[in-house]
């Protein structure tokens, strides 16, 4: 469905101002002859008529219906018949009679006012039908965006995606759901309702959720959140709702939901009415079909953080997928799927290891710049040096990509091996960390110790401890888990109240950070061999598992 958008058309807007100045200038004018045209001669007394005829100003004398105007050499004056004596004046000075009946005067001004208001009359209307026009053209446009919803077949699958290997194991039972519902229901086994696909732009999130239904060979409904969010008060949540009852028509099916935050952002903050009846409906939905229904609803977003918790409690979006950027392995899959149907003598490895920080919509672009690149310059296979000659372009193009040198890499390695080593230690869990992304596994215990949450603060801390001792430097590539170092010490003491004094003051804080530096120091000492081994690992394959740093802190102690 394509949102409903009102087009700028800058001489329309001008047509319309210079009929509103004619209309108001005929107004003006008509007004204006009016003032000019009426009868302004003064009214006079008895007396003072008998003054200007002693004093002989007088120069003419026109009778006009029920008045007699005496005309002097710089004004004219009125008064009554009656109240003169007309035979004195009548002899006395030259007497002109006017015809009686309106005016020449009198018919043009009326003239000049009945066709500024007829005009003004006509304009009005014509406005009016013209908003009429945009109302109907508006709403006939709104009937062709709610054509039907239409069911899509996705011929992705699996093989189409490289990389992300968690994340198709995570999603293969939701797979086989929709291929065999039946043998779920069957022993009374419930899927989640919706997976949340979660991660930056570009990853893929759009392309995995058409394999989950090229994989089930299922109908998948695409809609984009935004797209909900109409400009007519109840489009969205009818949208919704004719959304999810061909999806349950059509069971098994998926409907997947592109930039889910887009519609289900918090409510209460910046309010909109209509945003927050199309998130009340998609909610009402998701409660109204039971697990095995067959339908699985997909939502993509890179902003968890804002989607209202309503959305995210249990029995809707309860199960999370995270996709982050690829690793090394990854890279060199995905490179290797976009080089497939090309000719080409790339070292893909070598490619690989150049783009730290690159997302699959990066990867492909960088592979297509190549192509053209070699094109260019006559040849008909692409080559490494290409892939070089346009990575600048690709980043130029691409700003919120994260790039690293052979340096930059060697420094991001001890950071990162650091808190490996450290989460290792202190018997942090975590998925994986490595060059570009940290994956600490969240704390989902109601009750959490002193000590664990400690030792959460000192993994933060670990990377930029590190590298001030190698480098003795500090850089900017810690300013986020030191800002998160200081928030669970903020809630270590005020929120959690686990400070060693019953009153707290601001130094607190101060004292908690530096007993943490302090101890991460002793212990990276300690365990200086298994940093180094650790920081070559991450510097050969850009990730790390909680097993293999395991393995690694085994062989040495």
């Amino acid at each position: 469905m394509k949102e409903t958008k009102r087009s700028f058309n800058p001489k329309a807007l001008n047509s319309k101002n210079i009929k509103i100045i004619i209309s108001l200038l005929v107004i003006f004018l008509g007004l204006l002859t009016f003032i000019v045209l009426r009868d302004t001669d003064p009214l006079i007394t008895h007396t003072q008529a008998n003054k200007l005829f002693t004093e002989n100003k007088i120069e003419k004398i026109i009778v006009d219906g029920e008045y007699i105007r005496l005309k002097t050499a710089q004004n004219r004056y009125k008064i009554y018949k009656d109240a003169i004596n007309k035979t004195a004046f009548f002899t006395k000075y030259p007497v002109e009679v006017k015809e009686e009946g309106t005016s020449v005067y009198d018919i043009l001004s009326l003239f000049i006012l009945a066709g500024a208001f007829w005009f003004l009359f006509r304009f009005m209307k014509q406005s009016r039908l013209q908003q009429l026009k945009q109302i109907r053209a508006a709403r006939v446009e709104e009937n062709q965006d709610n054509e039907p919803v239409q069911a899509l077949k996705s011929h992705v699958t699996f093989a189409d995606v490289a990389g992300i290997k968690d994340v198709k194991e995570e999603l293969e039972e939701i797979i086989d759901f929709l291929r065999e519902p039946q043998k779920y229901r069957d022993l009374d086994i419930r899927l989640p309702k919706g997976v949340l696909l979660v991660g930056p732009p570009g990853v893929g999130k759009t392309l995995i959720s058409k394999a989950v239904a090229g994989e089930a060979g299922v109908p998948f409904f695409y809609q984009s959140g935004a797209s909900f969010v109409h400009i007519y008060v109840g489009m969205g949540a009818k949208r919704v709702s004719e959304l999810f009852k061909k999806a349950k028509q059509m069971a098994p099916s998926i409907i997947f939901i592109d930039e889910i935050d887009a519609v289900g952002k918090s409510r209460g903050e910046f309010r909109n009415d209509e945003r927050e009846a199309t998130l009340n409906q998609l909610l009402t939905e998701m409660d109204g079909f039971e697990e095995s229904s067959g339908v699985i609803v997909i939502g993509a977003t890179n902003k968890i953080d804002v989607l209202d918790e309503a959305l995210l409690r249990a029995g809707r979006f309860d199960r999370r997928i995270h996709i982050s950027l690829p690793d090394l392995e990854d890279r060199a899959k995905t490179l290797e799927l976009y080089l497939a149907h090309k000719p080409h003598t790339v070292d893909i490895e070598q490619v690989a290891r150049m783009t730290v920080g690159f997302n699959s919509a990066a990867l492909d672009t960088l592979t297509n710049e190549a192509a053209i690149f070699a094109m260019r310059e006559g040849r008909t296979t692409v080559e490494t040096s290409d892939f070089e000659a346009v990575k600048e372009k690709v980043l130029t193009g691409k700003r919120k990509i994260l790039s690293f040198t052979e340096e930059e890499r060697k420094i991001q390695a001890v950071y990162q091996g650091a808190k490996a080593v450290i989460a290792t230690w202190l018997d942090v869990e975590f998925e994986k960390i490595g060059i570009v992304n940290t994956r600490l596994i969240a704390q989902e215990h109601e009750i959490l110790s002193r000590s664990k949450l400690l030792n959460r603060i000192k993994v933060y801390l670990a990377g930029s401890i590190a590298t001030q001792m190698y480098y003795n430097e500090q850089f900017t590539n810690a300013s986020n888990d030191i800002m998160q170092a200081k928030e669970l010490v903020r809630k270590v003491i005020y929120e959690y109240a686990m400070s060693e004094n019953f009153i707290v003051t601001p130094l607190a804080e101060e004292e908690l950070l530096k007993e943490s530096v302090s101890e991460v120091k002793a212990l990276l000492k300690t365990l200086e061999r298994a940093l180094d081994e650790v920081s070559k690992y991450l510097l050969m394959h850009e990730n790390i598992t909680h097993q293999k740093s395991q393995e690694i802190l085994k062989e040495i102690f």
